[in-house]
């Protein structure tokens, strides 16, 4: 006899054991959020799915980021633009709660940032939806993320790129004020 039969212990017992240690292992990654899907970005402190409100809801980027069709950034919404909804649709969800109550207490929720550019390049937002360039094209497939992922590097060459296919000037002080 070999390994663990020797003492009286079946070899299916000591695979069962290790398997019960091995999915306890995982299990403790998935809970403590270790283990990330392909392409799932930071977490946040309240869970916000896009896959769910742009995609499945098929509520406009613009409902949320109002601000991008008329300035340079896009911006965060205010808490207040999720009650909008949520203070009649899934009031109890202990996120919503949550939501609601940093709404009461006038208290910011502190966002992960996924996407950003240097202090030192001018992006205008505004003026790109103008120009018919879709969201998607630099942000990806927002509406397939439930955690908003970096789609692109946002780096020079990509911007370049875009403008040269596109026939828009690629003069430095365009971008870099």
């Amino acid at each position: 006899m070999s390994g663990p039969e020797k003492k009286g212990v079946p070899r299916w017992a000591s695979y069962a054991a290790a398997t019960a240690i091995l999915a306890s292992a995982l299990a403790a990654l998935v809970y403590l959020n270790r283990l990330y899907p392909v392409g799932l970005g930071p977490r946040q402190p309240i869970p916000f799915s896009h896959r769910v409100h742009a995609g499945i809801k098929q509520i406009s980027c613009f409902m949320c980021h109002d601000s991008a069709t008329r300035s340079s950034r896009a911006g965060v919404p205010p808490l207040e633009t999720c009650l909008l909804c949520h203070s009649r649709i899934i009031r109890n969800y202990p996120w919503i709660a949550r939501l609601r109550g940093h709404v009461a207490q006038n208290r910011p929720v502190v966002w992960e940032r996924v996407n950003w550019l240097p202090e030192f390049v001018y992006f205008d937002h505004s003026m790109h939806l103008m120009r018919g360039v879709d969201c998607g094209h630099c942000h990806g497939d927002v509406r397939q993320m439930d955690r908003v992922a970096k789609a692109r590097k946002f780096e020079m060459g990509f911007c370049i790129r875009c403008h040269k296919v596109n026939r828009v000037t690629h003069d430095c002080f365009v971008c870099h004020r």
